[in-house]
């Protein structure tokens, strides 16, 4: 698989190297690979969203079904 140029750069990868890819249905998300590169996405979008407990209670609110 090939990546834009600009993207390599940006992540230190112009000559090539590891890439995480999730496979989420609609959307591809490829990040760079550097252990846990997904799992602290992940973290960091969690928080950014006011936390765990935050983010439960809007679906719950959204859907009753999921709560």
């Amino acid at each position: 698989m090939s990546l834009p140029a600009a993207t390599r750069n940006r992540w230190n990868i112009a000559g090539g190297g590891p890439v995480e890819i999730a496979d989420l249905g609609a959307a591809v998300l490829i990040v760079p690979a550097d252990g846990d590169a997904l799992r602290h996405l992940l973290a960091d979008a969690i928080d950014e969203a006011g936390g765990y407990a935050a983010l439960a209670a809007n679906v719950a609110a959204e859907d009753p079904d999921l709560a």
